[in-house]
């Protein structure tokens, strides 16, 4: 049985662990250690160099009999992140109020080493597990996309990377496009010869100004995010630096989306008599699993057996199901308990915990006993 208890305390302690992005050693250390006291070979790759990180994937085996399933989960954790501080008040978990609670991705882990724990404790049968614990995956899924999926043998896959309480199974999920554009001005003297300048932050602003941005249909949206630019106000600024994004469950949508903000920065630009530079990175590519998808069966199966009603939706977020599903391997999202995550505000019931590692749990278990073909 799962037990709340246990599954409260090791959710607890990982989130006391500091792991923002490419930080990740000491919480790599913790897991390693906990996964090979539940007798999986533990392995970690090369990863880390390639990120500039501490630490790389961690990649666990435990045999079985059948098909592998692949359960997965990140390690690192966005900002404010820093000595979380964990407080739990009438079955909630929260923070102290000034960091993230770090149940994304903290309570996808949990709830995999509890299922995993339980199936050894009661010596049941299982299928191969292949256990996948990513690092950077805050910072464009870099972990997963180092990862090499030809040392994998699951044909399927589940990734506890999504909010709201179990039942949803996200099928569907975004491109995206990075943008950064470099507007580049003449400097002058703001006091003395101001008219000798081309500001490059007014000529960017004019650009950006007349942009769509947000919810641009039910599958796009667009985004500035971040501006930077200028040295001192005596200065007419003659660079700055526009990063964006575009994001569909369309990948036609997104490309177009990714050249509307290009042209009209561009067009803006020039009129101010300014250049610019752009640059376009593709940072993952969307998915789409069918209703009968053999991944998306056992996790509507196992909801079914436990009571809880399946919800089949798409996600305007990327996961590391996004990399998993572009290198073969199908494998849906599952919500773990987390909510308000990338927020101070962040907050976790423990039963949707519970609830969790029972999902996994259940997974499993139809994985031995059906088998996967």
């Amino acid at each position: 049985m799962v037990s709340r208890e246990r599954l409260a305390e090791s959710f607890l302690e990982l989130v006391r662990i500091d792991s923002l992005s490419r930080q990740e050693r000491d919480i790599a250390d913790n897991l390693k250690s906990r996964l090979r006291e539940l007798g999986c070979t533990v392995e970690e790759d090369q990863t880390a160099r390639a990120v500039n990180g501490n630490a790389g994937n961690l990649i666990a085996r435990l045999p079985g009999e059948g098909q592998a399933i692949l359960l997965g989960a990140h390690m690192d954790t966005v900002e404010p992140g820093r000595r979380v501080r964990p407080r739990v008040r009438d079955g909630v978990v929260t923070s102290a109020g000034d960091t993230i609670l770090g149940g994304d991705d903290k309570a996808g882990i949990a709830a995999i080493l509890e299922a995993v724990r339980v199936i050894k404790a009661g010596g049941e049968a299982h299928p191969p597990l292949e256990i996948v614990f990513t690092v950077a995956e805050e910072v464009g899924l870099l972990g997963a996309k180092h990862l090499e999926f030809g040392r994998l043998q699951s044909r399927m896959g589940f990734i506890l990377d999504s909010e709201g309480p179990p039942g949803q199974v996200i099928v569907r999920g975004p491109s995206q496009d990075r943008l950064v554009a470099t507007v580049i001005g003449r400097a002058a003297h703001a006091g003395i010869c101001p008219e000798e300048g081309i500001n490059a932050i007014q000529a960017a602003a004019r650009g950006i100004a007349g942009l769509r941005l947000g919810r641009i249909d039910p599958e796009t949206t667009a985004n500035i995010g971040v501006i930077r630019g200028g040295q001192a106000t005596n200065i007419v600024p003659d660079r700055v630096t526009v990063e964006g994004e575009s994001r569909s469950l369309d990948d036609a949508k997104r490309a177009a989306m990714t050249q509307e903000i290009l042209q009209g920065l561009e067009t803006a630009v020039r009129e101010s008599g300014a250049e610019i530079q752009t640059e376009v990175e593709t940072l993952y590519e969307s998915f789409r699993l069918p209703p009968d998808a053999p991944v998306v069966t056992l996790a509507r199966r196992a909801m079914e057996r436990l009571g809880i009603t399946p919800r089949l939706e798409q996600s305007g977020g990327g996961s590391d199901a996004n990399v998993f599903n572009a290198s073969g391997i199908p494998t849906a999202n599952l919500s773990c308990g987390m909510q308000r995550v990338h927020s101070t505000a962040e907050f976790l019931r423990l039963d949707d915990l519970v609830a969790s590692a029972r999902l996994v749990l259940e997974i499993i278990r139809l994985g031995a006993a059906k088998g996967l073909d």
